[in-house]
């Protein structure tokens, strides 16, 4: 005769399922430490994403509020993409067209205007970094002033050549500044480039020992606007 009593069986409960619930609480915790892990490598590199390096490979860690202007850079316009307020200082670091400038000749351009200011010259920044965005409306400008590209390439790059979308060159002010960094700038190799343009300025770190390059007659001359 079959038992009928329904009440819960008083038989002791097997050991392997007693430990079952450490088991599944010991993989939801790996789980957890996974996922933290993912989300800690995840904020590294987003902050290396918004680390700007130049050729001098010294990286300036910009805020978590920039990351979104950083990745987007290429396309910024107005200041974020380059545009100087007047007045600019070698050492206003919180202008972008100055702090996207490679970091040596950002020295050397702030070791140079320290001694021009010594010597009664100021020294301000008309041009420094662009973006690819802001380097291309120029050129269109340009070409409007110019009348023809042809024309334009003599004083504005495209933005796939222009040193100063990678953050190489500089256009300094005023012509006290130009005249004094023309007789003063090798020194910090600091050099002017083009015959056209006596405010634009790139490092030549040799020139402090060689002296300057040849300048070209304009940009059209440089092998580099003709890669």
């Amino acid at each position: 005769m079959r038992n009928l009593d329904t009440s819960p069986s008083t038989r002791p409960v097997p050991a392997r399922y007693r430990r079952r619930p450490a088991v599944v609480l010991a993989v939801v915790a790996g789980a957890l430490a996974f996922s933290l892990v993912v989300l800690l490598a995840m904020a590294v590199a987003v902050s290396r994403a918004a680390t700007v390096d130049g050729p001098g490979g010294a990286g300036r860690l910009l805020g978590t509020a920039a990351v979104g202007a950083a990745l987007g850079r290429d396309e910024a316009t107005g200041e974020a993409g380059g545009v100087v307020p007047p007045g600019t200082s070698p050492f206003d670091e919180d202008v972008p067209a100055v702090s996207g400038l490679d970091p040596r000749l950002l020295d050397a351009l702030q070791r140079a205007t320290t001694d021009a200011t010594a010597a009664d010259v100021v020294v301000v920044v008309n041009g420094g970094w662009r973006s690819a965005a802001y380097q291309e409306q120029l050129l269109d400008d340009a070409v409007v002033r110019y009348g023809s590209r042809t024309e334009a390439a003599r004083w504005v790059a495209t933005p796939e050549t222009s040193a100063h979308v990678h953050g190489d060159a500089v256009d300094v002010g005023s012509w006290d500044a130009t005249s004094w960094l023309s007789g003063n700038g090798a020194a910090y190799g600091l050099c002017q480039i083009y015959e056209n343009e006596s405010w634009h300025y790139e490092l030549r770190p040799e020139a402090a020992d060689q002296g300057c390059p040849p300048m070209f007659r304009d940009p059209t001359e440089d092998p580099r606007m003709n890669p």
